[in-house]
């Protein structure tokens, strides 16, 4: 990319209260499907979760191995093998999404799932490979119904959401956002700071005062 020619409007990512609503909508399916046997719902719900604890676009999603995740004691993180650009990465995530991934593999474990290395860390049931993008945006609007989430949301909104409220809990590290998203160029990662902007809004607030 040359130069920024898009502006993250709100359209383009979720409040804080949408994420909430959206995961645990999520969650409770997973729940609920566990005991019927129901795949579906417990993928879909990783799915969710892995988008909005990593920020990772949705071919890095598709293309995860389970050997790809590695749970540290310290700090967890996921290999993106083959980024933009073809890019590797590392990307850490939290301790919550890491007993996630944990739960996941001994999940998939009991269901009769490979978790070699090699083999596919999310599993399509269609093709027993990798899922494509389209059905991991599928999954996502699938979520978002249930959660009564506007229909303009898509899954990459997710990477948004990921990138604005990183950047406001890291105390406005851009630099820290941008090895994460894994950004070849920080003027890209620039457009979630004129969006969490602290002096923006405080200024604003203290307009005509």
């Amino acid at each position: 990319m040359t130069g920024i020619n898009w502006v993250l409007d709100l359209g383009k990512f979720l409040s804080r209260v949408e994420v909430k609503r959206l995961i645990q909508r999520a969650k409770r399916k997973a729940r609920a499907a566990i005991g019927r046997g129901n795949k579906v719902a417990v993928r879909d719900y990783f799915i969710v979760d892995l988008a909005l604890s990593t920020g990772l676009r949705v071919m890095e999603i598709a293309q995860l191995n389970c050997g790809d995740v590695f749970i540290r004691e310290q700090v967890s993180s996921l290999l993106v093998r083959n980024g933009k650009g073809g890019k590797k990465r590392l990307v850490h995530f939290n301790d919550s999404f890491k007993r996630h991934c944990n739960e996941y593999i001994r999940w998939k474990q009991t269901v009769g799932e490979a978790i070699g290395p090699d083999d596919p860390l999310i599993l399509s049931s269609n093709t027993g490979t990798h899922m494509t993008t389209r059905a991991l945006e599928k999954v996502f609007k699938r979520a978002a119904a249930r959660a009564s989430l506007p229909c303009y949301y898509s899954i990459h909104c997710l990477r948004h959401t990921y990138a604005c409220y990183l950047y406001k809990a890291s105390g406005y590290n851009l630099r820290l956002v941008q090895k994460q998203l894994g950004h070849s160029s920080s003027r890209t990662t620039e457009v979630y700071a004129d969006v969490m902007n602290p002096d923006l809004t405080r200024s604003l607030e203290r307009l005509y005062g």
